[in-house]
């Protein structure tokens, strides 16, 4: 399983997904940096089937009209430390995993992970 996260989330999140064993890479560590358009995150994601994370509700509005990008995992926590991301993934990644063998979208908030049919 392959994520890309987006420019609004913590490199440290990259790095945890990382460190968990999966190929993860930030915005940042693409050539535009931070400043690459959501249609290159999409096509980048598409091209190399990589789960958006992100918590632009932009890329949610892209997902239903246009099936892009791959997947979505769109993070509607609020604001949130670091540390409660991470560890909000860290509690919820095996259940993420699965769902995304079988769903394309889904949402996760501080309290409930829910799948968008």
């Amino acid at each position: 399983m392959k994520f890309l996260v987006d420019a609004q989330l913590p490199v440290r999140l990259a790095r945890f997904l990382q460190a968990a064993g999966y190929d993860t890479i930030h915005t940042r560590d693409l050539p535009l940096s931070n400043a690459t358009p959501d249609s290159e995150v999409n096509a980048i994601s598409i091209q190399e089937s990589r789960i958006v994370i992100t918590k632009d509700s932009d890329f949610f509005d892209s997902f239903l009209i246009r099936q892009e990008p791959y997947k979505l995992l769109l993070v509607t926590t609020g604001n949130i430390t670091n540390a409660e991301l991470e560890a909000l993934f860290q509690s919820n990644l095996p259940q993420l995993v699965q769902f995304f063998t079988q769903h394309s979208l889904i949402e996760m908030s501080r309290t409930a992970l829910i799948v968008h049919q």
